[in-house]
């Protein structure tokens, strides 16, 4: 679910570059991050801190919003 949320973070340019700046991660760490934990819960905790992203999110995943903070939780424990 995590990585589902990633790829359609990066789909759009201003999203990505936000996803960047506010999770203080650079593009190769998202890169080699991508079974890290942490990272993957960063990513999470993004979307979870802009409600419409979320809800987008969830949308394009075919889930609920909460299904993703429930991951985010569980990723970052």
């Amino acid at each position: 679910m995590a990585l589902g949320a990633l790829g359609w973070a990066l789909e759009d340019a201003r999203r990505a570059e936000r996803l960047l700046d506010l999770t203080g991660l650079s593009a190769q760490e998202l890169r080699t991050g991508l079974g890290d934990p942490a990272v993957l819960g960063a990513v999470l905790d993004f979307l979870a801190n802009h409600e419409p992203d979320l809800i987008a999110c969830a949308e394009a995943l075919e889930t609920e919003p909460a299904q993703l903070i429930h991951a985010a939780k569980v990723l970052n424990s």
